[in-house]
């Protein structure tokens, strides 16, 4: 099958990307490779891809709609799983137009080429962001989520809704996964993992919010990759029991889908960093800092309609994964 793959030199696009190829699809990657973060990592992610016949690496910018139309128009792509966009909730409170730009813009461009060009499936990045002020733990896609705390979280609500709109309107099957705190090897330098891990190796005081008493649903990027692999492979259908009465956000009579992608076991933040002084043999120097606008305290992943659907749920312990993104971080960074 013909997939497209918009951010594959992202974290997640680039590990599913070559996950795809090598279960014997084709990938055409969408990639404006911009300099949020080190492009050369972004390169080095390509390169591990780039050698397999059956994967085309395009450069273009979804927020630029002739560049994305120009791409489905020459490869026609069966499939797409949507995972470009500005990360982070934290930028957000700096440059709120780069959210605008590429989580809006960009994802309603997303759409208009789906539906112009036949597309059977489209799966999207959303966020575990978007339970926002919800404080019912496990976070469950049955609940309401019209509280966001940060502009990202907002722009990742705005996706759900517009594809919605769309699964209603047109017919086009979309399927929505909340991704809950990704990491592991070749991940993202502002993510907390990559930040801990460079600064504890230099010596550097790490910067611990909320005192440590964060608790996160931390879950491993092959997991996640398995996840959108198990969705995309099911195509979003209605729910044909669903009642206006009484509304599922999670389903539709349109073709339309929601999922949790988490580890279903949410850790402490001190455990997380415990973890990683021990993989890395040294201790780190931390400054306390209060909770930062725009971060929720905890987070946890009800996966059940995942587990329901799909018959998957992410297994892999927070042990062997910081394990694994240390051995990777010493061998690509010579530490």
């Amino acid at each position: 099958m013909r997939f497209l793959v918009t951010g594959a030199a992202g974290f997640i696009g680039a590990a599913l990307s070559e996950r795809l190829l090598a279960r014997g699809d084709e990938v055409i990657g969408f990639d404006n490779l911009n300099d949020y973060y080190d492009v050369s990592l972004k390169e080095a992610r390509l390169a591990r891809i780039e050698h397999h016949n059956t994967f085309q690496d395009l450069r273009g910018d979804v927020a630029d709609l002739n560049a994305l139309n120009q791409a489905f128009k020459d490869h026609a792509p069966a499939r797409v799983v949507h995972l470009a966009a500005q990360a982070g909730v934290r930028y957000s409170l700096e440059n709120p137009h780069a959210y605008i730009t590429a989580n809006l813009v960009g994802f309603t461009n997303v759409l208009e080429a789906c539906r112009h060009n036949n597309v059977e499936h489209l799966v999207y990045a959303s966020s575990s962001s978007v339970y926002g002020a919800n404080e019912r733990l496990p976070f469950s896609v049955h609940d309401n989520v019209d509280h966001p705390l940060s502009l990202y979280a907002a722009t990742k609500k705005s996706n759900e809704l517009l594809a919605h709109t769309y699964s209603h309107l047109y017919g086009l099957p979309t399927t929505g996964l909340r991704f809950f705190t990704v990491y592991g090897p070749w991940g993202r330098p502002d993510m907390s993992l990559f930040m801990f891990t460079a600064k504890i190796l230099a010596g550097e005081p790490i910067d611990v919010f909320n005192y440590g008493h964060h608790r996160r649903d931390f879950t491993y990027v092959d997991d996640i990759v398995e996840g959108i692999v198990r969705t995309v492979d099911r195509v979003a259908e209605p729910n044909h029991d669903w009642s206006g009465e009484h509304p599922d956000p999670a389903t539709s009579t349109a073709p339309y889908r929601l999922y949790n992608i988490g580890g279903n076991n949410p850790v402490e933040l001190m455990r997380y960093i415990e973890l990683l002084e021990k993989e890395l043999g040294k201790k780190a120097q931390m400054n306390m800092l209060p909770l930062q606008p725009g971060d929720v305290p905890d987070t946890y992943a009800d996966v059940d309609a995942l587990v329901a659907d799909v018959g998957y749920k992410p297994t892999t312990p927070i042990e062997v994964g910081i394990r694994n993104f240390v051995e990777w971080y010493r061998e690509y960074y010579g530490e």
